[in-house]
């Protein structure tokens, strides 16, 4: 990742149904960016959590909340034993009405009041919030507590239990998705349109988590812009826990019962969390996308509430609030959830996009929540400083209730703005953001509210509703798809390279022509290097046996740096081939040949393993067979100039000694911006995607500091082709040929054709 991404461009980075309306059930899990992502963190998207349910009022510490339905007007009494029964039935409702009422907890409501605000103004940007991702960790333990809660109480068929969840999830979801496909289609250019799409398949599929996790999407700091549907990984890593917890606790539940279920649920809620946690502190270390997006390293979350859940109806628990310690617990647990809220409020306001998320720093908001959690409602004695009484406020309930719908519908609005009117200040978005609470209250209204209580409660109505919610999402992202396709052209046909110019000021060949761009937008951001597995990943310190060419041949290229050396690949294997030789591959992706250590945004922290590579690399080729030619090349950016000049210095030190000759290639202009969806918008003005010739270069010491003199390295600089002239900007397309894959990497039909070039300047034939 590894441009920073601006604050505003993280994605932004589970509840279930009571049979009767309950305004007050809680909203389940939120996106978040750290990337983001981590990386904008992407983002969470806020579950539904089953609020309350009939068969749940047997424990006010489950917290499961719920309002109660009215009772139904008795038939006309026809006999004394008639009476007798609606007499009683109607003392029954009145107990179970009581109960409900009892059960009901407005502060979780106000909890996620809190956390779908502190999500919002993270992705708003606003001032202050550098950490309000890690309001989609809070609504991750809330949907644990909830839900562990509800199959606590009272055990359901699997069949309800799907039929709940879909019917309280999927049609709000699939309402944004539809919406988004179509302001998409109308608003987007086809090369992003064809992105969402995709993403829209993914999102209806509930594995869209899966998918940036695929895309090694960096949520806090991803040089492309992030998805209209990347906040929707979060709803994917809940729907996966619910499909997890709902048959692991129901199966206990079948075969167990009393205290052996409990004690089995206990424990399998205890090894599955410290199983998750493990591994989210270790993949946090080693790769931010797997560590954020998979819901392996989510569970441990769930899992916390899960305990909360379980704590509160433990039998001892339940006895000490009656008894004669309960004064003194209820004390502690003012302690405790005072205590909560402040480490849920220290992380929002000093975590940043800095921080390694979520591994370890995941604990305080985590841990926060489900003290808050465990604390319990705000309704023990009068007047007293009640953590609850504060989350309970009228306000914050107001937000909790429309938490799920809004948070869904605020990402789209602001990613959808941004690529259509470029980056906008927080003012703006935050204006934006409160504009989609209207879309959001219609939702909540006119779709969740009816098909949850409007219609009947059957499993095979609520799993119907569930299918319709799934197939038509699907059919809007084909029908998005298929649009954009149609708008760029087939991306099967194979590019045809243009002959490249042996020198002089122009890039083509005397008598070749372009008649349109070449690679195709269709084909533009896939058109990479071959050998992409040479690209070591960020954890490995060691590169593999990466041989193109004649690999028999004793003589040998050797390619050498960062995925700027990895984007001359083709070039390379062109001089190579012609001489019968083999083209070696070492590069690693965000890691400088130039002696220096840096710090790599995906992972965090000190890139230690690019010190690892670098010197393990050094010393492979001073203890192997003597080269052709080392010909290195990498991006121009990192650290200071003075720490560039020191840190070649060091690295031409010990490549000197090896005895090969040596050659570099000067860095390519950086234009800063997606060059392939700029030019997918610009409809054919290709002057539209020009960026500052100041920013696009950086003062290189191999080219400008003498070093390429004082150890006799062979340099080809062809900044002055790719930005030719001397006026304020540089081209995107030069005679035809796109020259940028993304943000800064050139095309593999580029490299194709300065391949000639190359072998000019740099071995003097040509």
């Amino acid at each position: 990742m590894t441009t920073a991404v601006p604050p505003n461009a993280v994605p932004p980075n589970a509840g279930r149904p009571p049979a009767e309306p309950s305004p007050a059930e809680p909203t389940p899990a939120e996106p978040t960016s750290r990337g983001a992502r981590h990386p904008d963190p992407a983002t969470a998207a806020p579950g539904r959590g089953d609020a309350a349910d009939p068969a749940a009022l047997s424990a006010v510490s489950l917290g499961l909340v719920h309002r109660p339905a009215a009772v139904a007007a008795s038939a006309p009494v026809t006999s004394a034993s008639a009476s007798a029964s609606v007499t009683s039935a109607s003392v029954v409702a009145q107990g179970e009405e009581t109960r409900r009422r009892a059960a009901f907890r407005p502060d979780i409501e106000g909890l996620r009041g809190v956390a779908v605000l502190s999500v919002l103004a993270f992705h708003a940007a606003v001032p202050g919030f550098t950490g309000g991702y890690v309001g989609v960790d809070v609504f991750f333990v809330v949907s644990g507590f909830l839900i562990t809660g509800l199959l606590l109480a009272r055990p359901i068929g699997l069949r309800d239990f799907a039929a709940r969840r879909a019917r309280r999830i999927l049609p709000a979801a699939a309402v944004v998705l539809v919406a988004t496909a179509l302001a998409g289609g109308t608003l987007l250019d086809p090369l992003r349109g064809t992105d969402l799409a995709r993403d829209l398949i993914a999102a209806a599929g509930q594995f869209a988590n899966w998918r940036f996790v695929g895309q090694q999407t960096d949520y806090l700091a991803a040089e492309r812009d992030p998805s209209p549907l990347q906040h929707f990984w979060s709803l994917g890593v809940e729907n996966q826990f619910y499909l997890l917890w709902g048959v692991l606790l129901l199966g206990l539940a079948r075969f167990l019962t009393g205290r052996r279920r409990t004690a089995a649920i206990a424990l399998a809620t205890t090894v599955i969390g410290a199983g998750s946690l493990v591994l989210c502190i270790r993949w946090t270390a080693g790769s931010a996308p797997l560590g954020y997006f998979s819901t392996a390293s989510r569970l441990w979350e769930f899992a916390a509430g899960a305990c909360a859940a379980l704590l509160g109806s433990a039998p001892a628990v339940r006895s000490a609030r009656t008894g004669p310690a309960g004064r003194l617990l209820d004390r502690a647990l003012r302690v405790v959830g005072w205590a909560g809220v402040v480490a849920v409020v220290v992380a929002v306001f000093r975590y940043d996009r800095n921080t390694p998320f979520p591994g370890t720093a995941a604990l305080l908001p985590v841990l926060g929540t489900a003290a808050v959690l465990l604390a319990g409602p705000a309704h023990r004695a009068p007047g007293t400083a009640d953590v609850g009484r504060l989350l309970a406020a009228r306000p914050l309930r107001a937000v909790g209730r429309l938490s799920y719908a809004w948070y869904l519908w605020h990402w789209p609005v602001l990613t959808i703005a941004q690529a259509r009117y470029g980056a906008l200040p927080w003012t703006t978005l935050i204006a934006l953001t409160a504009a989609a609470a209207l879309p959001a209250w219609l939702t909540l209204r006119l779709v969740e509210q009816p098909l949850r209580y409007g219609s009947s409660p059957a499993p095979s109505r609520g799993l119907a509703v569930g299918a319709s919610a799934l197939v038509i999402p699907l059919i809007a992202g084909l029908t998005l798809g298929g649009g954009t396709v149609r708008a760029l052209g087939s991306s099967d046909a194979p590019v045809v390279v243009p002959a490249g110019a042996v020198d002089g000021p122009v890039l083509l060949a005397p008598g070749t022509r372009v008649l349109a761009l070449t690679p195709s937008l269709a084909r533009v951001r896939e058109d990479f290097p071959p050998g992409k597995g040479c690209e070591i990943p960020l954890g490995a310190d060691t590169s593999p046996r990466c041989l193109f060419g004649d690999q028999d041949s004793p003589d040998r290229i050797v390619l050498l740096g960062d995925s700027h050396a990895g984007q001359w690949i083709s070039a390379a294997l062109t001089l190579a081939e012609q001489r019968h030789w083999a083209l070696e591959v070492l590069v690693k992706p965000g890691c400088p040949l130039a002696t220096l250590t840096v710090r790599n945004n995906v992972l965090g922290r000190t890139f230690e393993e690019c010190d690892r590579w670098r010197e393990n690399t050094l010393t492979r080729l001073a203890t192997g067979p003597r080269p052709k030619l080392v010909l290195m090349a990498g991006l121009n950016r990192y650290g200071s100039q003075e720490e560039r000049a020191d840190g070649w210095a060091r690295t031409l030190d010990r490549l000197s000694a090896v005895g090969a000759p040596l050659a570099y290639l000067g860095d390519t202009p950086m234009p800063g911006k997606d060059i392939p969806t700029c030019l997918a918008a610009s409809d054919g003005r290709l002057d539209a995607c020009f960026f500052p010739r100041e920013s696009a270069f950086e003062r290189d010491p191999l080219i400008e500091g003498g070093l390429a003199e004082r150890y006799r390295v062979r340099v080809l600089d062809l900044g002055p082709l790719l930005c030719p002239g001397t006026g304020p900007d540089c081209p995107a397309v030069l005679e035809g040929v796109v020259l940028y894959r993304d943000t800064g990497h050139i095309t593999d039909t580029l490299a194709r054709v300065l391949a000639p070039r190359l072998d000019r300047g740099l071995l003097g034939t040509g």
